[in-house]
């Protein structure tokens, strides 16, 4: 994602919100500084994802507008893929546990949505960069050889 220009935050599902029909995502691992959509925050770190954490965590969110969330997988027969997902980070509350949150509105139903892209092969984590870059992606794949799933519902 970083290479396409759309930075790149290291992400998976943190919780559906269904009332405002968005998907929270985020994580506490690697995240693209020049995508954030505000100045990071240092939190303290105590009992976070049911367990005892130490130190400090950068806090922060991608900047509101067009996303793609992006990740690799693996199909029944063992080959990877390429999957990908547009959407855009809207407004609302965070998360306050020291991760990198984004609420993504996916124009559809959130466990529709969730449904759709853990079938779709894609592992556990994966990138959520700015703007729409499906058609690029799938191009990356073309070139390398790759199935490229593009999840809509």
């Amino acid at each position: 994602m970083d290479r396409l220009g759309a930075g790149g935050s290291f992400t998976e599902l943190q919780a559906l919100n269904f009332l405002d029909n968005v998907v929270e995502m985020g994580h506490d691992g690697p995240a693209h500084l020049a995508i954030s959509g505000r100045r990071p925050l240092l939190r303290g770190l105590g009992v976070y994802h049911g367990k005892r954490g130490w130190g400090v965590s950068v806090e922060f969110d991608v900047r509101q507008g067009p996303v793609t969330a992006f990740g690799l997988g693996q199909a029944k027969d063992g080959s990877y893929l390429m999957v990908a997902s547009e959407g855009t980070v809207v407004p609302g509350p965070l998360l306050r546990i020291g991760n990198t949150t984004s609420r993504v509105d996916f124009g559809c139903d959130p466990g529709e949505w969730t449904d759709s892209w853990s079938a779709s092969g894609v592992d556990h984590h994966w990138s959520l960069g700015t703007g729409h870059r499906a058609a690029e992606l799938a191009a990356v794949a073309d070139l390398l050889g790759l199935d490229f799933r593009e999840v809509r519902v």
